[in-house]
């Protein structure tokens, strides 16, 4: 008996030292969270639900993912939040916006930078296009900016919030163009400034690509130009603004994804970062977005890091001098 309480307390001290040193290695034992820090329905939102939406399968995380909503200051609420109060145990995931959290950092007011977080993985990159309601007079950028100038400040038009890609390709236009504009950030996001063009309160916009193919195929938008470097597949009938005549590149590209707060167990950021890019890949999730009008980016954690760093030096350089 005494051989057969030894044996078992051995092999209890080896099983416990395995999971002393591991730790991890039965994340995640329970559903997990991401944070949106944007309003539901608009582009963010409802491309994290996709990208998402096969978590719970067992050849990806094996629990399902519930997205959060914490919209409010152009995300500047909810990375706030993220960056002071999540917990860092990998069941609290953040999406993120780029530019959007790296050119606010810049700015300063809020409590985070690139070193707040950890990235997982790039799901998608989005343009900024500019739209106006179906009705408009305006049918070229050359149009919308004679307006400008005939009417300095007049041109009212709607995006999702201050420094982020829709504020940045405002102001790349306002540089290129030699134009005063009169850019009105929304408290509801992309979808609240979406439904300010369509609803005629203000004359045109700054959206996602997203959120005005959607807008478009429902006949409720016109789409002037795309803030890119070069057309885009979901819309190859609508030209560039560099094409149009105005030297802007695609500094406003919103590039979506998952991240952790800074702190989080290594193991966990590995099995996630091993993981998170396969699930994006699922031929389910690739219909939905291409459905969506939502163009698909994948990057690998590694890939970006890499990214972070080098947006973060183009938007000092950038928002410099704008």
């Amino acid at each position: 008996m005494k051989k057969l309480i030894a044996a078992a307390a051995v092999a209890l001290t080896a099983m416990t030292g395995t999971a002393f040193a591991d730790g991890h290695d039965a994340y995640p034992e329970r559903p997990v969270m991401m944070m949106v820090s944007y309003g539901a329905g608009g582009a963010t939102d409802f491309q994290a639900r996709i990208v998402t939406m096969t978590a719970g399968n067992e050849d990806a995380l094996g629990m399902p993912i519930a997205i959060i909503n914490k919209p409010g200051a152009g995300g500047r609420v909810g990375w706030n939040w993220f960056a002071s109060q999540a917990d860092a145990d990998g069941y609290t995931l953040g999406a993120y916006n780029v530019p959007h959290f790296i050119a606010q950092s810049i700015e300063g007011g809020v409590s985070y930078s690139t070193e707040s977080f950890e990235p997982i993985a790039n799901w998608g990159a989005d343009p900024a296009v500019f739209v106006v309601g179906a009705d408009s007079e305006f049918n070229s950028m050359e149009d919308v900016v004679n307006y400008a100038k005939a009417n300095p400040g007049k041109l009212t038009f709607s995006g999702a919030g201050l420094f982020v890609g829709h504020h940045i390709a405002a102001l790349q236009l306002e540089k290129a163009a030699g134009v005063k504009l009169a850019y009105i950030p929304n408290n509801k996001g992309g979808a609240g400034a979406m439904k300010a063009v369509i609803a005629g309160e203000v004359l045109g916009g700054v959206n996602n690509l997203s959120d005005a193919f959607r807008a478009r195929e429902a006949g409720n938008v016109k789409i002037l130009g795309v803030f890119d470097l070069e057309r885009n597949d979901f819309m190859p009938d609508v030209p560039t603004l560099k094409e149009q005549g105005f030297e802007i590149d695609n500094a406003s590209v919103n590039f979506r994804g998952v991240m952790v707060p800074k702190g989080t167990p290594q193991p966990i950021i590995d099995k996630l970062a091993a993981t998170v890019p396969e699930m994006f890949k699922n031929g389910r999730v690739a219909g939905k977005m291409k459905a969506g009008g939502s163009p698909m980016h994948i990057m690998t954690r590694d890939e970006v890091i890499a990214m972070w760093k080098a947006r973060e030096e183009t938007l000092k350089e950038l928002l410099a001098g704008l």
